[in-house]
C-alpha cells in the first residue's frame, strides 16, 4: 500500500461514534448547510418503508433536524414501492417525470443523476432501498464529515457485508473485480473498504461536476472521478457497522462485473470496446443456451451542463 494511502487511512477513516448527533446538529446550524437523502428504488416495497420511517423518526425531528429532504426516486417499480414510501413519509418522484425531454435509460446511475434535479440540499446522501435492519447511522455517519470538515467533499460508508451466515463475504463483485481494478490502476483508492457500496454522501457542488454512468458502474465511476476532481484528501469513509440487504444471483453479478469493468476501461483510455456485450449461459431443454446482454456503456454528462439544472440554479 502506498504511504499516501496509509496516511489517508489514519486521517480520513472514521467511525460513526466519532461524531455524536449533538455535534452534527451544532455544525449544521453553524454552517447553514442543508441535507437531502435520496433512495433509488426498484421493486423494494419490502424494505423501503422501514428505511424511510427510521430516517423520519430519528433524523427529521425538531430535536434532531439533520435531514431536510427525503426523496424516493422510483425507477419503474411494478410493486407497491411508491405507495409504501409515500405512506412512510417520503416524497416520491418517478424517474420518467424528471427531465422528460431526455428518455430515461434503465439503471441505478440514471436515477441518481436525475435525482440532482429534484433535490436541493447542499449535501446529497444516497442510500440503497433494499437495506434490512436499517440504522440511521448509515445517514448520520456519512453526512457527518461533510458537516464538520469543510475540506471533505465525498464520503463512503464502510461496513461488514455478511452473505447468509458467512461474515464478510457479501461483497463478491468488490473483491473479484473492483478491488483488483482499483489497486492496479488507481492505487490511491486502495484504502476504501467498500468502493462499490451504495451508501455515500457528497457535496452537490462536486456531484454536479461529475459524469454519471447510467448503470452498475456508477459507484466506481463517481469514486474515480471524484479522486481526479478534488484529490484523495477530500475523500473519506466512515464505519457504520453491518449492512444486510438482498443479494443478487450469480448471473446478475456477472452483468454487474462487466459494467464495472467497462466503466473502468472508459476511464483508463476513454476508448471503445469492440463489443460491449456479455454472453452468459443457462441450461435449457437442449442443453446450455447462450444469453447475451448489453453492457452499460452510456454515461450522463455532468449535471452542471444540463440547461434545466442551470436554469433552476439561476432561479
Amino acid at each position: 500500500m502506498l504511504e499516501e494511502v496509509e496516511r489517508w487511512l489514519n486521517e480520513r477513516s472514521w467511525s460513526v461514534a466519532d461524531r455524536p448527533p449533538h455535534q452534527l446538529i451544532a455544525a449544521k446550524r453553524a454552517s447553514g448547510q442543508t441535507v437531502s437523502v435520496v433512495l433509488p428504488a426498484l421493486d423494494e416495497e419490502a424494505t423501503v418503508g422501514q428505511i424511510v420511517s427510521v430516517i423520519r423518526r430519528e433524523l427529521m425531528t425538531e430535536a434532531v433536524p439533520l435531514v431536510d429532504e427525503l426523496v424516493v426516486v422510483d425507477s419503474g417499480s411494478t410493486d407497491r414501492t411508491s405507495e409504501v414510501a409515500a405512506a412512510a413519509g417520503a416524497r416520491v418522484v418517478h424517474r420518467d417525470a424528471i427531465l422528460p425531454r431526455l428518455p430515461a435509460r434503465p439503471g441505478k446511475g440514471e436515477v441518481l443523476w436525475r435525482s440532482l434535479l429534484v433535490t436541493s440540499g447542499d449535501i446529497v446522501c444516497f442510500v440503497d432501498a433494499d437495506l434490512k435492519e436499517f440504522s440511521a447511522d448509515f445517514v448520520s455517519g456519512i453526512v457527518g464529515p461533510l458537516l464538520t470538515d469543510p475540506d471533505v467533499q465525498f464520503v463512503k460508508a464502510m461496513y461488514d457485508r455478511p452473505l447468509g451466515d458467512a461474515a464478510g463475504q457479501g461483497g463478491r463483485v468488490t473483491e473479484l473485480v473492483a478491488r483488483p481494478l482499483l489497486n492496479l490502476h488507481w492505487p490511491r483508492l486502495a484504502g476504501f473498504v467498500q468502493p462499490l457500496g451504495g451508501e455515500y454522501a457528497a457535496r452537490r457542488s462536486l456531484l454536479e461536476q461529475l459524469p454519471f454512468p447510467v448503470g452498475y458502474g456508477v459507484e466506481l465511476g463517481l469514486l474515480v472521478d471524484a479522486l481526479h476532481t478534488v484529490g484523495l484528501d477530500a475523500l473519506a469513509q466512515v464505519d457504520v457497522g453491518v449492512r444486510k440487504h438482498r443479494h443478487q444471483d450469480g448471473q446478475a453479478l456477472g452483468r454487474m462485473a462487466a459494467a464495472i469493468y467497462r466503466t473502468a476501461q472508459l476511464r483508463l483510455a476513454r476508448g471503445h470496446l469492440v463489443r460491449p456485450v456479455l454472453t452468459q449461459f443457462e441450461r435449457g431443454e437442449k442443453g446450455f443456451e447462450p444469453r447475451t446482454h448489453d453492457v452499460d456503456t452510456e454515461e450522463r454528462p455532468p449535471m452542471a451542463e444540463i440547461d434545466e439544472y442551470r436554469e433552476r440554479r439561476v432561479a
